[in-house]
C-alpha cells in the first residue's frame, strides 16, 4: 500500500525530473550550438562537456538545499545548571514554532515533572517571549553558521 508520504515524494522527484529534462535542453543547446558553429577540437568539446556537467550539479545541489531549508531553523540547544543534557543537542525545526511550543518539546523530551520549571535563553543573557518565533530568533540572534543557539535550564539563569 502507497502512502501519501511516498506520493508526495514521488510528485517531487517528478517534478525535479522535468526541472532538470528543462535545463538540460538548454544545455544541449549550447552544446550544439557551440560545437556546430566553432567546430571546436575533440577535447575542448570534452572540457566543455566536463564543464557543462560541473554548472549543472552544482545548480541541482545548491536547489535542493534552498528548497530543504527553507522554513527550517537549525537549532543548538545547551544545558544549563542542574537540567539534564539532552542526547541530540542539534535539532532542524520549522521556523513557525513559537518559543512556547520549542519549551512544551523540550519538557516532552526531558519528561520533566509538571511542577517543574524550564527555562529557553538567547545568548545567555535573555528569555525570549513565548509567542516569539524562531524565525525571527534566527534572523537576529543566529551565528555565523546560521544555527540559533539556546540554553534551557530548570532555573532562572540569565532571566
Amino acid at each position: 500500500m502507497v502512502n501519501s508520504s511516498t506520493k508526495a515524494k514521488t510528485a517531487v522527484t517528478e517534478n525535479n525530473a522535468k526541472k532538470v529534462k528543462k535545463g538540460l535542453d538548454w544545455y544541449y543547446l549550447q552544446y550544439c550550438l557551440v560545437t556546430g558553429l566553432y567546430m571546436v577540437e575533440p577535447w575542448e568539446r570534452a572540457l566543455f562537456n566536463i564543464f557543462v556537467i560541473v554548472c549543472f550539479s552544482i545548480f541541482i545541489a545548491l536547489e535542493e538545499v534552498l528548497e530543504m531549508s527553507e522554513g527550517k531553523v537549525e537549532i543548538l540547544l545547551k544545558a544549563v545548571g542542574d537540567a539534564p543534557i539532552m542526547k541530540q543537542s542539534k535539532w532542524v525545526v520549522d521556523s513557525k514554532k513559537t518559543i512556547a511550543e520549542l519549551t512544551a518539546f523540550v519538557r516532552q523530551y526531558l519528561k520533566v515533572d509538571d511542577g517543574e520549571s524550564v527555562f529557553l535563553f538567547v545568548n545567555q543573557c535573555f528569555a525570549p517571549s513565548p509567542d516569539q518565533t524562531l524565525a525571527n530568533l534566527a534572523e537576529c540572534f543566529a551565528s555565523a553558521n546560521c544555527k540559533l543557539v539556546l540554553h534551557y535550564s530548570k532555573t532562572s539563569a540569565w532571566g
